[in-house]
């Protein structure tokens, strides 16, 4: 019978299984409708139960206003010009609510309201429980007899706080569930006490903190203000710089006193010449009485009365007396007289202004020359005076930085006191005693459950219907046997394992199975009852494996690029076919043994082995998931092993395989849509990726095939999408196999970057020509490389077993 099927049957197979069929899905839920309601009001009812069942809890609310409350009349002298924030960042607030839920904070409550000695939380004391016990004895809970009894209460204390921000604010919430809603009302408003009390204590400490080390620094100041003080008297000492008035040195007073003095002899002096000039000047002039320091003399304003009597009494005389009279004659001699004397007394005053000019300018050079001594000498004291003044501005440093600490120190000492620091927070709004419980919820916890059980049960009923849904198979494909094996031409030891030391390195496993093709599960489909065929069905089953088995001996054209593909398309999809069953002997015992022919034949493909490879690859972790088939050569059987091996790891997980032999690709001819796009199509862009995956028409396995696009092979293997694709199949498959085509015709640096693990199949797991393909799969970057033995001539050979070496 002929086991191709045309592009209808094809079409009717994928659309098979790719769509859901609905109705069915649905009348399977329609038969168990009573047994979902069942479970489903079985859950809500035990829901119903628990949520009354449990002792309920009730919750407190009391909320706490963030705020900087901070007097001005207490702040420091020293910060009332500053501006103070009066906003507070969310940092500070999340650092507040740690501080609320803090450990220290919860224990002063604890011990406060002596929640210890309350059942609720400690455990201990409301004795064992049975299921505690169990659940402590397997580990999945503590023993509370193994912890203290703060840590229990410490637990079940932080088990039932909340503390968290308002949202888009600077308030707290304290939330705190109890059992008795008193409790709750009482814990979560001492709560908010205490995380008062305890901002002022730390406001406090710090003040007090402050007062003890400023205390400490006072005290090493003052003898530093001391010592600097002491060195600064020591040092005037030493060098005579005594201080004066006006804090100034007494070299520094005697020069400036004699600098005046010099002023003062110099314009004394000055005075005293021009009084004298002048009245000399006057004296010429015949004018002396009109110097105001002449007429100061008492001698000369007498002088200047009688003059003036005198030439009142000539002036009355003359009236009546001729001049040559005595007594005219007599006034005017005594006038004259007068004049004389004033005359002298006049120059007597000019005398005496020079010798005050003369004595003046004696004691301006007297002094000058002091004053040049004075100068001689300070400038001698400079260097001194500028030590002098270090030590000065350091005693003053000192002694300025004590009076500072000191004054801080009255503020620190000032505010040690709790009522002097204010909290950075303030309650706003306390905890009441709550009548309705916060936990359970029961309307809501029933719902869910019931939901909950609702959801599982249809999934279960639906994942069931899913799974034993059988596995559509072609209508023109018979249901038969597996196919018959090659024949084996040599045997080797069963399990037997090869030395290291031989030619492989112990990192590869060689594994040389017995020549069987592994046989396909049959579905629920294929395990119904069904007509025997009849004998010209069998006859024509047993000439076509008989074909099959010709061409697959028949040596390869080397000559003919295009006939060999299609030759072995052809083959292989006959190979892979389930075989026609016969009603009593199996299909293989009905086919003549045909004879080797002389050139290379085509490999068979081993049951044992690869399951065996398969276990191997399972337990070997992310390495195995990705596995690229090299066939040593051509015609070692390199397709035939990569779907064996497919479809033994589907066995356990999901499995897909793709076509990467694409000089000879040949994996179409087991798809359920030979039509269907495959990588080429994909490079090309003329397919999406889930266009591209189909089914292996007798397995569960998925496939990719090589494509109808023109697209060079080393354009798909270096594509960008075939990484991608590749990447995305990983996530979705348990297992990814590469048929990677004949060793000579790849490069294996390609497929190295593409799967961690090798599958080398060869003929000869000791000739050189394995050793040569396994060291070249290795230098390309394979860092597993396991070899694969091929019997080329099928299981006739009784004695066939497989080795492996680690």
């Amino acid at each position: 019978m002929q086991t191709g099927t045309g592009s209808a049957g094809r079409s009717g197979v994928t659309q098979a299984v790719d769509e859901l069929d609905l109705g069915a899905l649905g009348r399977a839920l329609w038969r168990r409708i009573g047994l979902i309601t069942g479970l489903t009001l079985l859950a809500g009812a035990i829901a119903f139960a628990a949520v009354n069942w449990v002792t309920p809890r009730y919750k407190s609310e009391a909320r706490v206003l963030i705020e900087t409350r901070e007097n001005a009349f207490l702040r420091p002298e020293a910060d009332r010009s500053l501006e103070r924030g009066a906003t507070v960042d969310q940092e500070a607030v999340t650092s507040q609510v740690q501080l609320i839920l803090s450990r220290d904070l919860a224990i002063d409550v604890i011990r406060k309201l002596k929640l210890g000695d309350k059942p609720e939380f400690d455990p201990v004391l409301r004795g064992s429980s049975t299921i505690r016990t169990i659940l402590s004895l397997v580990g999945l809970t503590r023993d509370p007899m193994s912890q203290t009894p703060e840590e229990r209460v410490l637990k079940s204390y932080m088990d039932r706080l909340a503390a968290f921000q308002v949202e888009k604010s600077r308030v707290i919430a304290i939330e705190f569930e109890s059992e008795d809603p008193e409790l709750a009302a009482r814990v979560v408003n001492a709560i908010a006490d205490g995380f008062l009390v305890r901002q002022q204590g730390a406001r406090q400490d710090e003040s007090r903190n402050a007062a003890q080390f400023l205390s400490a620094e006072i005290e090493k100041l003052r003898r530093n203000v001391s010592d600097a003080e002491g060195k600064v008297e020591q040092y005037r000492n030493t060098t005579n710089l005594m201080i004066g008035t006006n804090n100034t040195t007494l070299s520094s007073q005697q020069l400036g006193d004699v600098n005046a003095q010099v002023a003062s002899a110099r314009a004394l002096k000055a005075d005293a010449e021009s009084k004298a000039r002048i009245i000399r000047d006057a004296l010429r002039r015949g004018a002396a009485t009109e110097i105001s320091d002449v007429m100061n003399s008492e001698q000369l304003r007498r002088l200047s009365e009688q003059q003036m009597t005198l030439r009142a009494q000539l002036a009355e005389q003359s009236s009546t007396l001729l001049g040559q009279h005595p007594r005219i004659k007599e006034l005017r001699a005594q006038i004259s007289n007068l004049d004389r004397q004033i005359r002298s007394e006049a120059e007597r005053i000019a005398r005496a202004f020079e010798n005050d000019a003369a004595g003046a300018a004696a004691r301006l050079q007297s002094l000058t020359v002091t004053l040049d001594q004075l100068k001689k000498q300070a400038a001698s004291s400079n260097v001194q005076d500028v030590k002098l003044r270090a030590l000065e501005r350091e005693a003053k440093s000192q002694r300025d930085l004590l009076e500072s600490y000191l004054a801080k120190y009255r503020e620190a000492t000032a505010r040690d006191s709790i009522g002097a620091s204010s909290p950075e927070a303030r309650i706003i709004s306390r905890g009441i005693v709550s009548t309705t419980p916060s936990w359970p919820k029961k309307i809501p916890t029933v719902l869910i459950a019931s939901l909950g059980m609702l959801t599982l049960a249809v999934g279960f009923i639906l994942t069931g219907q899913l799974m034993n849904a059988p596995l559509p198979v072609p209508a023109t494909s018979p249901v038969t046997a597996p196919p018959a094996p090659p024949t084996a031409v040599r045997s080797f030891e069963s399990a037997a394992v090869k030395p290291a030391s031989e030619s492989l390195p112990p990192t590869e496993s060689i594994l040389e199975p017995p020549a069987v093709v592994p046989a396909v599960e049959p579905t629920q489909a294929e395990t119904k009852p069904r007509v025997p065929p009849q004998p010209s069905e069998r006859s024509s089953a047993n000439s076509l494996v008989a074909k099959l088995r010709a061409r697959l001996m028949k040596p390869a054209k080397p000559e003919t690029a295009d006939s060999a593909p299609a030759a072995a398309s052809a083959a292989l999809a006959r190979a892979m076919a389930p075989p026609v069953a016969t009603d009593d002997t199996p299909l293989a015992a009905s086919v003549p043994p045909t004879e080797p022919a002389a050139a290379a034949p085509v490999a068979g493909v081993p049951a044992e082995a690869i399951e065996g490879l398969a276990q191997a690859l399972a337990t070997a972790g992310d390495s195995g998931r990705r596995i690229a088939v090299v066939g040593a050569r051509r015609n070692m059987g390199t397709t035939l092993a990569a779907i064996s091996l497919a479809r033994a790891l589907a066995k356990q997980g999901r499995a897909i395989l793709i076509d990467l032999a694409l000089e000879s690709p040949n994996l179409s001819v087991i798809a359920s849509d030979a039509n269907t796009p495959g990588l080429s199509d994909l490079v090309q862009g003329s397919a999406s990726f889930g266009q591209i995956i189909t089914r292996d028409r007798y397995s569960r396995v998925h496939l990719i095939t090589a494509g109808k696009a023109d697209v060079g092979s080393q354009a798909i293997l270096n594509s960008q999408r075939l990484s991608i694709t590749l990447e995305a199949l990983s996530r979705s498959y348990d297992y990814v196999v590469l048929d990677a085509g004949a060793l000579p015709e790849i490069a294996p640096e390609n497929f190295a970057r593409l799967a961690p693990r090798a599958v080398l199949v060869a003929d000869d797991i000791d000739g050189p020509a394995t050793e040569s393909a396994r060291e070249r799969l290795l230098s390309a970057g394979f860092p597993n490389v396991s070899v694969l033995a091929s019997d080329p001539d099928g299981p006739e050979s009784d004695t066939g077993g497989s080795q492996a070496a680690a």
